[in-house]
């Protein structure tokens, strides 16, 4: 079994820094960062920040040059750095991940629990 557990939301005022953590645990061979997505209330899910196949990172207009998205496959961790937070940030952000938990079973999506950020004025 595979467990992901999200962390590091919470309450900042504008123009301060959050970093939300997504760590994977359980049978892993090979662990794979996706994106972070975010969810705002009575919105749609929209894609925050992401990883290519070759590795290089992609993000939304909207938070260009304030995220970083970064992994570490040692600990099976993807981490988004928030900095210069925005009232217009306050959502559930989330992380997907592809996880292979034996050599020959297949490679499969996990989304993490949420986390909530929320962006005072």
């Amino acid at each position: 079994q595979v467990q992901l557990v999200e962390s590091g939301g919470g309450l900042v005022q504008a123009g301060g820094s959050l970093r939300l953590s997504c760590t994977a645990s359980g049978s892993i061979i090979n662990y794979n960062p996706m994106a972070w997505y975010r969810q705002a209330p009575g919105k749609q899910r929209e894609l925050v920040a992401s990883f290519s196949s070759g590795g290089s990172t992609n993000y939304a207009d909207f938070v260009k040059g304030r995220f970083t998205i970064s992994r570490d496959n040692a600990k099976n961790t993807v981490y988004l750095q928030m900095n210069s937070l925005k009232p217009d940030d306050t959502a559930v952000y989330y992380c997907n991940v592809v996880v292979q938990a034996t050599v020959w079973g297949p490679k499969v999506a996990y989304w993490g629990q949420g986390t909530q950020v929320t962006v005072s004025p």
